[in-house]
Parts: C-alpha cells; structure tokens; sequence
C-alpha cells in the first residue's frame, strides 16, 4: 500500500506542478525583461521541457531511484545540498513540537475525564477551546514580543545553535507555539476517549477489585484509550513536517515548509517535486508506525 501510495503521490505532483500556469524560463525572462525566442527554446531544450511528460516523468522517477535529486533551475546548486540543510531543522522543530504537544494533551485529557464537569474540567476545555482558536503564528508574535519586553531576549533564528541552550531558545519556543494547538487537539480528543473507555465494564470491575484510581486510570483505562490518540499525533507530526510555513517565516527558520513555497513560486521543479514526494514519505512513514504500535498497544488486533 505504501509504494502504491507513493506512486500514485509521484504522479499527482508531476502533474499539478505543470498545470500551473508558467514554468521556470518564462519566470527568468519575465525577470530580465526581454524574450528571445531562439534563447528560450535553447533553455528548454537544455533543461529537458521540450520532452514529452511522460518521458519527463521516467526522467525523474529513474534519477530519484539512483539517488539523484537533480539541480536547482534557479540557483544552479545540487537539489540535495539545498534541501539537506533544512530538512534537519524542520524535524527538530517538528519533534520538539509533538513532544511538547503530547506532554501537555495526553495528561489534561486524563485529568479533564476523570474530573469530569469539575471546575478543572471546565478550565483545561476552555483552554483547550483558545489552542483550537487561536493561529500559531499570532501565538508566536506574541511570544516574540513578550520575550523582547520581559527578558530582553529574542528567540529570531539568526544563525545556528551552538549549544543545547541556544537549541531551546530557538526550537523550543517556536515548537511550544505550534505545539499549543496540537496538545489542544490531543486534549480533546484523549479526554473523550477516555469517558467512553471508562464506561466499560471492565474498568468497574478493576475498580470493583479494590485498584487505585491510578492504576484504574493509567494503566487500564488510558492504555485502551491511546489507539485514537495515536492516530491523531501520527497525522499532526507528518502535518507538521509541511505545515511549518507561517511559523518558520515568523521564526525566520531555514526550515523546509518554508523553502518549499519559495521553490513553488519559482516553478523550480526538482526542489518542489522532491521537498513534496519526502513529505509524502514521512506521511506514508507515519501511517505505517501507527499501524504497527496499534498492534503493540493491542494485541488483539491483527493485519491479514
């Protein structure tokens, strides 16, 4: 499933990318401001457009087999050497996220269900209800400025870290903006799941045999809870992975959400076509972990 996904994604791309309208050598003549038809012929010729698209696609599917990501049509750079340098930032920043967003969702939506309809209850869902609510990016500009008036630092990616404090600085602040809405999501989502889950009958019969609320809740009821919630940290951490483009221009962040839009806009198609098919990776990727730690959470459950 996963290689006929990733087909399928491949194609999808080659195609949209040439439906849109122009392409990189009318972006560089528009630029300069003269047309030469002999000339732009010759480009076209040189960067393979004058080729039917299928062949262009065989192209392209065979030097992404051999590792070849091809050069960037406007910086004349290595496509590889472009991209490699921004893939690790959006990862960390990604990560970063995901973690701050399950260390804050998983135990609010524990303890927004067992106190169900308490005044705990009703201020983690409002809270949740303003991560909802709320853009990254304006969370994120208010955190800039709060940081510039109270402590007179600024968390702006200027160059890279050197050290685990200036990683935190620089990652952590941004990650907990964007990971804010996440953990609301997670909240959510873990605090309903759970409600249902303790309505079970096993659980008041774990109850029945003298366990502690804890291990009733921890062990029994927020294991069997997790499978909804798995799925839904799988989906915000491979959404994260392209969907950083508003907080990495308001971080200044060399990630690769940002990158991507830059390329789209100059129709430079090795970058765009290989940034997107490595987000489709890592959204295949993710699916498949799910899968697998279901089967770990749940023994019960089975792929045939």
């Amino acid at each position: 499933m996963m290689l006929l996904t990733l087909f399928g994604m491949s194609v999808v791309i080659f195609i949209l990318l040439r439906l849109a309208p122009g392409n990189i050598v009318d972006i560089l003549f528009d630029s300069a401001g003269y047309v030469n038809p002999a000339h732009k012929k010759q480009i076209e010729k040189e960067l393979g457009f004058d080729q039917p698209w299928v062949i262009q696609y065989l192209r392209w599917m065979g030097d992404l087999l051999q590792g070849n990501l091809g050069r960037s049509y406007r910086l004349e750079i290595s496509a590889w050497k472009l991209i490699s340098t921004r893939i690790p930032v959006t990862l960390e920043l990604a990560v970063l996220a995901i973690i701050a967003a399950i260390l804050i969702g998983v135990p609010a939506g524990v303890i927004s269900a067992v106190r169900q309809d308490s005044k705990v209850d009703y201020l983690l869902r409002v809270v949740s209800l303003s991560g909802l609510s709320m853009p990254s990016f304006w969370l994120g500009l208010l955190i800039i400025l709060g940081m510039i008036y109270t402590l007179n630092l600024s968390p702006i990616y200027i160059s890279p870290p050197k050290d685990l404090a200036g990683h935190l600085l620089l990652f952590g602040i941004p990650a907990l903006a964007v990971g804010f809405r996440s953990s609301a999501l997670i909240m959510r989502l873990t605090r309903s799941s759970m409600l249902e889950v303790m309505r079970q009958d096993y659980i008041r019969t774990a109850r029945a045999k003298g366990q502690s609320e804890r291990v009733v809740n921890f062990h029994h009821a927020l294991k069997n809870a997790m499978l909804p919630v798995i799925t839904v940290i799988g989906i915000e951490f491979a959404f994260l992975i392209g969907g950083l483009v508003v907080t990495e221009t308001v971080f200044n962040i060399p990630g690769v959400a940002r990158f991507l839009v830059q390329a789209i806009l100059w129709r430079d198609y090795p970058i765009v076509q290989n940034l997107v098919m490595f987000i489709a990776v890592i959204v295949t990727l993710m699916n498949l972990l799910v899968d697998l730690v279901y089967v770990w959470l749940d023994p019960r459950i089975q792929y045939g």
